[in-house]
């Protein structure tokens, strides 16, 4: 199943991460955040249950879709109640799965798009009123850390060079330097980041410039 899945996402122009045990999907969606998670309830270690809820304590908060062969209704509201956010029945047509990755993207991005919060690792980013909470811990945030935040989020995993950020942000009238721009930087890891000195978010690309991997 996860060959033939992995096969049908990836020609529907998806880049899929697969694991074949509950306890390797949680550290790969650790790692690779990604945009949606197939969760399969019936796992050789862990249930998807107890996968799902790990998750969501550790504030993953991407879409879930469970897919079991379970069709009693009791089963269901046990996947919602420790935060999936969708349920397929196997069998299950294969335009049926993706119109459901389709639709509960499209929600997820419609939801960052409303509030303004944008997760990244253990800190929650409110770009509408100039915020980061990590925790028990709220630090505002300037103008210029607002937009450099919102250019790396909107090329998220991709490259972004100084000059480019020197010039969406600050524009071409204005005569700040690169070094202007590592400075702001430093000051985002230190809001966001759990150690700022071993950030694991926003990323150094050297000779390049900066990416961000929520």
């Amino acid at each position: 199943m996860i060959r033939g899945l992995r096969d049908v996402l990836e020609f529907e122009g998806y880049d899929v991460s697969a694991a074949e045990t509950g306890s390797e999907g949680i550290r790969a969606a650790g790692q690779w955040r990604p945009d949606c998670i197939i969760l399969d309830l019936m796992l050789p270690d862990i249930n998807g249950y107890a996968v799902c809820r790990q998750l969501r304590e550790q504030h993953i908060r991407v879409p879930i879709l469970m897919l079991t062969a379970r069709a009693q209704e009791h089963d269901k509201i046990r996947g919602f109640d420790v935060g999936a956010d969708d349920y397929l029945t196997k069998p299950f047509s294969i335009g049926e799965l993706l119109a459901r990755i389709k639709a509960l993207i499209r929600r997820s991005a419609e939801y960052v798009q409303e509030t303004g919060l944008i997760r990244v690792g253990e800190s929650e980013v409110d770009v509408r009123h100039f915020k980061v909470r990590r925790g028990k811990k709220e630090h505002s945030l300037s103008h210029h850390e607002v937009e450099i935040f919102k250019l790396l989020h909107a090329k998220a995993d991709q490259p972004v060079t100084r000059d480019e950020i020197l010039d969406k942000v600050w524009g071409a009238d204005r005569f700040p330097t690169n070094r202007t721009v590592d400075n702001f930087i430093v000051k985002l890891r230190k809001k966001i980041e759990a150690d700022y000195r071993h950030p694991k978010h926003i990323l150094t690309i050297y000779g390049v410039g900066y990416k961000l991997s929520p």
